[in-house]
């Protein structure tokens, strides 16, 4: 039964009778709410392509297209959003992940036009009314971030733990670090164009998140087969360009590469690589040098079947590797735990054997069907300035080659080292540590013509000596080492005030009136590296193509106008170690397309 209730209570809508009407009189013309969501807007010089907004967008209306004046490089793929206004839901979601925060949403929604193609555009490289609106929707400040700003930490030895060994320093992440980590990804790919070897870091990262780490390593040796090494001491230049550095810390690439490695024990990647049965091509090919180029290009070329065998000059393996970087980064353990993998697939290696002297190029070339060069740049450059003759005067690279070896290297109570470069880290640092055990205190200073700012070092080398005591003043040009009879008295330095021209070319200029002595009883240079091609005869070098600094020119493939010699790694390209891997592996892939024409 109705109620009187019921029957009485929509009478009580006559009240709006008397009521003002709302009546818009000019609708197309009325100014929406301040952060309502209408056509969107991209700052071009902002935005680096990265296509987080197309891979969020649920309804496929957001595709990265080439714009004109948008060139590729490192960091920006030179692409840009184009919108579909035609599947555009305006949710917001595209500007909520950007991670330059380029892209925002202006307030305006009336757009008529008879050709419905140009509902498709490319926000910022196409002139629209509302470009300069300020009003609109944009990312919510602080704390908004799909994603988490903040690095998971590192955890390292402290400096007091450190300082007097060579165990290493940095610990690893945990599974749940990493995985928090790789959580940060928004899988952009925009340093898989940075990275030289161009590793599927997304992939990998992924492989992390979803704890299937077989898959991890499977992705890695696709383009590096070396990565207990580089998840150690790579460069790292795919970090540089992360995108999510543009609003936070950039991922930690490297360490990530790292855990996968760590993870995978060593008797079971022939297993998960699916490398237990290789088909042998009849084919040999002789490497020059076990560096990371000489062992990259024998690890694909095992892959393909060729029967590879490397000569090394010195006693192990790992050129530069294990005779230029210090235990305290890169533990020969794990360096040993990439060699021997490469080893298990049937490489192999003759140590203690100089081309050129206990077996000639000649004899290669005659013995296998190619030869692969990476002899990697071994020799140090000296600075020249007066003194650099006296006997107190050595070579960063000859030190640290000796300290692996086991030799007796000199350490004296006051040290200078001369250059910025990581080599110069590692060599300070060493010392630091021999001092440390030898006088109880630490008394070495590193100099070097760059300021601080544009100093060739990782960063992280330069705050890691610090905190081991070593004392860093960069800025400074060597004039003069001061000697006396058989002792060395110091360095004479003056102010550098530029190292490069308006072209970037090396042309250090001084201040004379700004000088400086470094007391020390030892100075070491590490101002870069030289090649050593004495194993090349001179008759077969003057018909080898050279270029005027007396480099190997080589193709695409790595290969010399010789056709059957490839050559790769610093000698060629770099120097760093996923220089020359990525060096190695093109090589072999390109001696697999020589053989197989040939």
């Amino acid at each position: 039964m109705a109620k009187l209730n019921d029957i009485l209570s929509p009478f009580t809508a006559w009240k709006h009778v008397v009521r003002e009407p709302v009546t818009i009189k000019d609708p197309l013309n009325r100014e929406a709410a301040d952060r309502y969501r209408g056509f969107h807007k991209n700052d071009i010089s902002e935005c680096i392509g990265c296509g987080t907004c197309e891979s969020i967008c649920q309804n496929a209306a957001i595709d990265l297209v080439p714009v004109e004046g948008v060139d590729t490089k490192d960091g920006d793929s030179g692409l840009r959003p184009r919108v579909d206004y035609g599947r555009c839901c305006w949710c917001g979601l595209c500007v909520d992940v950007c991670t330059t925060n380029s892209l925002s949403l202006s307030n305006e929604y009336t757009w008529v036009d008879e050709d419905p193609d140009s509902f498709r555009f490319v926000p910022g490289a196409e002139n629209k009314s509302w470009d300069n609106r300020e009003k609109g929707y944009k990312k919510p400040g602080n704390g908004y971030e799909l994603y988490n700003p903040k690095r998971e930490a590192m955890e390292e030895l402290e400096p007091e733990k450190r300082d007097q060994s060579f165990i290493e320093i940095v610990q690893g992440y945990s599974k749940e670090q990493a995985e928090q980590e790789a959580d940060r990804c928004v899988e952009c790919g925009i340093c898989v164009a940075t990275c030289p070897a161009h590793m599927g870091i997304p992939e990998y990262i992924k492989a992390i998140r979803n704890d299937d780490l077989n898959e991890g390593l499977r992705v890695l040796y696709d383009t590096n087969p070396l990565p207990e090494i580089c998840g150690r001491i790579c460069t790292h230049k795919c970090e540089t360009v992360c995108s999510v550095g543009h609003h936070g810390d950039p991922l930690s690439i490297r360490w990530l590469k790292r855990y996968i490695a760590d993870q995978n024990p060593a008797e079971e990647y022939k297993k998960i690589l699916n490398t237990e049965n290789l088909q042998p091509t009849g084919k040999k090919v002789a490497i020059i040098g076990s560096g990371p180029s000489g062992l990259s290009a024998a690890h694909y070329l095992a892959l393909m079947g060729y029967q590879c065998t490397i000569y090394e000059k010195l006693p192990a393996a790992g050129g530069m590797m294990r005779f230029g970087i210090p235990e305290y980064r890169l533990p020969y353990e794990q360096l040993d735990k990439d060699i021997n993998y490469i080893l298990s697939l049937g490489v192999e290696i003759k140590y203690n054997v100089t081309i050129g002297k206990d077996i000639t190029l000649e004899e290669l070339h005659n013995q296998y069907d190619a030869v692969f060069s990476g002899t990697g740049l071994h020799m140090g450059r000296s600075t020249r300035v007066p003194g650099t003759d006296h006997p107190k005067v050595y070579q960063a690279v000859d030190l640290l080659r000796d300290i692996v070896l086991g030799k007796e290297v000199p350490v004296e109570e006051n040290i200078v080292v001369i250059g910025g470069g990581n080599v110069a880290m590692d060599i300070t640092r060493s010392l630091a540590r021999l001092q440390k055990q030898k006088y109880g205190k630490v008394g070495v200073l590193a100099t070097s013509l760059e300021s601080e700012d544009i100093m060739p070092a990782d960063r992280e080398e330069v705050i890691e000596a610090r905190e081991e005591n070593a004392v860093i003043d960069p800025g400074w040009g060597p004039v003069e080492i001061e000697t006396e009879g058989d002792k060395l008295k110091g360095l004479h330095v003056v102010k550098c005030v530029s190292v490069f021209d308006e072209n970037r070319r090396f042309a250090p200029k001084f201040d004379e009136e700004q000088k400086k002595f470094f007391p020390a009883d030892m100075v070491v240079e590490s101002i870069g590296q030289g090649m050593d091609l004495s194993y090349l005869p001179e008759a077969f070098k003057e018909q080898l193509d050279m270029d005027q600094r007396g480099r190997i020119l080589v193709n695409d493939d790595f290969q010399t106008s010789a056709g059957w010699l490839f050559a790769g790694g610093d000698i060629i390209q770099g120097p760093d170690v996923i220089h020359g891997i990525a060096n190695g592996h093109k090589a072999a892939m390109g001696i697999d397309k020589y053989l197989s024409e040939k």
